[in-house]
């Protein structure tokens, strides 16, 4: 239970002192990411199979981060946050077997990025990596069935392009809960 409830007031603490981390440290370079940014993303696309024995063919997968820009590192801005999502496949097993099963993980997560400070105007890029506890439950046709607590680690890469000042597209490759996700972005701050 410990180890359940330290990442879990740790991102919980990390939202509340949004409002220390929000003031600008300098003058705005006019850069999507910048310290005391706040982004936030939502996107769907092809899910991860965290739990690779029970492999039930292409899984969809949603993810919603937020990214508080918090240090200024070189070129570009370190960012901090939670993100949380899931992953549902069903079919049948190892595409195989005669059957159907299903396998899903809902994951919480936290995230650290490095936004690189392209001058190129509205375009944040960046990569980056998370670890956080998913909830995974599988079955099968047979009435087998499990769930069980499991870690999530992922490394992404990303960019976003910014139509408006405060929202934008947005697109994830990696291994993060999604293996690919396109979506929407906002500037909160």
């Amino acid at each position: 239970m410990k180890k359940v409830v330290v990442p879990f007031v740790f991102l919980i603490g990390l939202s509340f002192s949004q409002k220390v981390f929000s003031q600008n440290k300098g003058g705005s370079s006019g850069a999507p990411m910048e310290v005391g940014s706040v982004l936030v993303n939502a996107g769907i696309g092809v899910g991860a199979n965290y739990y690779g024995a029970y492999n039930y063919g292409t899984a969809f997968g949603f993810k919603i981060a937020a990214d508080f820009g918090l240090w200024q590192a070189g070129t570009g801005v370190i960012s901090l946050g939670p993100e949380i999502g899931g992953t549902f496949a069903s079919g049948a097993y190892g595409g195989i077997y005669t059957g159907n099963g299903s396998n899903n993980t809902f994951v919480i997560a936290g995230r650290g990025a490095w936004h690189c400070g392209w001058n190129v105007p509205n375009l944040d890029t960046y990569a980056g990596a998370s670890a956080g506890i998913g909830f995974n439950h599988y079955s099968y046709y047979n009435s087998t069935s499990n769930s069980r607590v499991i870690p999530a680690f992922g490394g992404f890469v990303g960019a976003s392009y910014f139509i408006k000042p405060n929202f934008g597209f947005n697109a994830e490759a990696g291994y993060d809960i999604t293996v690919f996700q396109v979506g929407v972005v906002f500037k909160i701050q």
